[in-house]
């Protein structure tokens, strides 16, 4: 017999609370694999409303929540099926959504093209962390200098398992896109036609764009050096959290870091020196939402901030590099603000070293100790690459080319006082919703 589920509330309710304690359940074998699959089919598929009768806002929600169902249902059919991993679309045979039936995935692609935002079809980054974390505010004595909303305001934070640990995942990446977007902000109206670089205005927004890199960089060096209790135990990382990040069907991309777009945004603005980096951009454009994909696709067609400003001045990088110290010196005497931007390109590249630095103690680092003891790899989502690909190699390369940024030729003479800690400890990101 069909139970009954209430329209709405009820919905929310199950998605919410009984898909994590399933997944729980069956990742500690209390439960069998296909539980979540059957429970799905009776109790929640056929009560899911119909597409066109919500409001975007509202087909937001659903995405979210329905993006952590569909990955464990693929999860759990994958972990369990032999040969699973080569028809990932076959977990969701049988499964119809709504008084219509129709498919699980396309009801969820009918799902994500009404939000209007142009979400992918399938759970991505944007749906897993901006939308399902609540609003966040980036404060700066007393001043909101960006707002990254969220779709929820009941300050609860959806997750597979229900844990902790990923509620703390969540909230760290979205703090740190919350920082970047503030950075972009502070950058981008130099971006516009006859902006000046080194005015007095530029100089300003400089430097308040490097010390909000130095709190996203203090925002990774801490998460990784809490207690495991206070962030999230690496092999959970590695053997419970990224293997929800299987695939939907064989060719489609997964949700990732590496899909934040505040971060992608940086990068085009301040350069970063390895050839077909918009290429690699571009090959993730489709699990972007709308506006990402056209703000980036503006970005990459203009040279970046420091490359402007060079050609202002008539110099090239190369010659930054070769030149004497004491050539440097007048250089910086006669355009002190060079010293402002180097500081804020060498800022830049220690944020995403920190960055690759969580990288390193969650994933890689554990991985090549298990490879060492013979204990090999997890089948399902490997754990010696990102989920879009990019293996510690790469990641290495993309820090490196950060670090060898245009005014780099400037570090012999460029010393830049460190900004004290109170301004760093100034900056703060509040959830608001």
């Amino acid at each position: 017999m069909r139970h009954h589920v209430e329209p709405k509330n009820m919905i929310d309710a199950w998605l919410d609370d009984e898909v994590p304690r399933l997944n729980r359940a069956i990742l500690d074998g209390d439960a069998a694999p296909g539980m979540l699959a059957d429970q799905a089919r009776e109790i929640l598929l056929p009560h899911l409303p119909a597409v066109g009768r919500l409001h975007p806002v509202e087909a937001q929600r659903l995405v979210v929540r329905l993006g952590f169902l569909g990955a464990s249902l693929s999860r759990h059919y994958q972990e369990w099926t032999p040969g699973a991993r080569h028809q990932p679309e076959r977990a969701f045979e049988g499964l119809l959504a709504g008084a219509d039936e129709l498919p699980f995935r396309d009801y969820f692609a009918a799902l994500a093209t009404h939000t209007g935002k142009g979400h992918y079809v399938r759970d991505s980054y944007a749906s897993l962390v901006r939308w399902n974390v609540g609003t966040l505010r980036v404060m700066r004595d007393g001043e909101c200098l960006a707002e990254l909303p969220g779709v929820f305001d009941d300050g609860r934070i959806r997750s597979y398992t229900g844990t902790g640990s990923e509620e703390r995942f969540f909230l760290l990446v979205k703090r740190g896109e919350a920082i970047e977007l503030a950075i972009n902000d502070v950058l981008d109206p130099l971006t516009r036609d006859h902006a000046g670089l080194l005015c007095e205005d530029a100089v300003c927004r400089v430097r308040l764009a490097t010390e909000l890199l130095v709190a996203l960089r203090k925002l990774f060096l801490d998460f990784a050096s809490a207690p495991p209790e206070e962030s999230m135990p690496p092999e959970f990382f590695m053997d419970v959290f990224r293997q929800f990040a299987v695939h939907w069907a064989e060719d489609d991309i997964p949700p990732s870091g590496a899909l934040d777009p505040e971060a992608l945004k940086r990068d085009f603005l301040l350069g970063i020196a390895i050839p077909g980096y918009d290429q690699h951009v571009r090959r993730i454009f489709p699990a972007l939402l709308d506006s990402e994909r056209a703000q980036l696709d503006e970005l990459m067609t203009q040279p970046p901030l420091p490359e402007r400003m060079l050609d202002a001045l008539d110099l090239d990088p190369g010659d930054l590099a070769v030149a004497e110290p004491a050539d440097l010196e007048r250089l910086l005497g006669h355009h002190p603000a060079l010293a402002d931007w180097h500081r804020l390109l060498t800022e830049h590249a220690r944020a995403a070293g920190a960055h690759l630095m969580l990288s390193k103690k969650f994933l890689f680092k554990p991985q090549r100790k298990r490879d060492a003891d013979g204990l090999g790899d997890q089948p399902l989502v490997s754990n010696r690459a990102g989920t879009t690909g990019m293996n510690e190699t790469f990641l290495e390369r993309l820090t490196r080319a950060r670090q060898d940024h245009v005014l780099a030729g400037l570090q012999k003479v460029a010393k830049a006082p460190r900004i004290p800690a109170a301004r760093v400890a100034s900056v703060s990101v509040a959830q608001v919703g």
